[in-house]
């Protein structure tokens, strides 16, 4: 959308973790507000008009445009919209970005040494919707096996996928991308 630029492209408007997103990973998007590639929304729209840097910030959060918001994903998982902004606000801004740097260094080296070519959205969605806790025990537990290079690719991501899953599955969390239920 032109004119809509933001200082802040880790974490949207709406509260979603562009910094974990697979079209930030891949170029295809900047990040909520970073220039050419940003995807446009009505709620961009409306931060332009009233002024905000985040939706949360206005008085009418959350107003009409996140009825529904949430009952789908897009290339990030939306389930944990609400509870992202909620730290994000008793944390401060600042330290939750830490966090969320600290996730993405985790998923940075999950796709640099764990991932067979075919594990890029399973891996940022596991890093965008665990506890940073849990993926710093599956990357401790990573890094006393062999080193990655004296194991073939496919051993690696195994390994990886299968501690992820551990981790999800004692969370009660589904590390599967939502669909949208179908309108009408």
């Amino acid at each position: 959308m032109k004119g809509f630029t933001r200082t802040e492209t880790r974490f949207s408007l709406c509260g979603l973790n562009c910094t974990l997103c697979a079209m930030n990973l891949g170029g295809y998007c900047p990040g909520c507000g970073g220039g050419a590639g940003n995807q446009s929304c009505d709620m961009a729209r409306c931060s332009l008009e009233r002024g905000v840097q985040f939706c949360w910030e206005c008085p009418e959060y959350p107003c009409f445009r996140y009825q529904g918001f949430d009952d789908g994903d897009s290339f990030v998982p939306h389930r944990n919209r609400q509870q992202d902004i909620a730290q994000a606000r008793e944390l401060g801004l600042e330290a939750y970005l830490a966090q969320l740097g600290e996730k993405r260094a985790i998923l940075d080296e999950l796709l640099a040494h764990y991932n067979d070519g075919r594990r890029k959205t399973f891996f940022s969605t596991a890093v965008y919707l665990l506890p940073l806790e849990d993926l710093r025990s599956v990357m401790a537990a990573l890094g006393s096996r062999p080193e990655p290079g004296e194991q073939p690719i496919k051993e690696r991501a195994l390994a990886a996928v299968g501690l992820l899953q551990e981790a999800a599955d004692r969370r009660g969390v589904s590390l599967k991308l939502n669909k949208k239920p179908k309108k009408g």
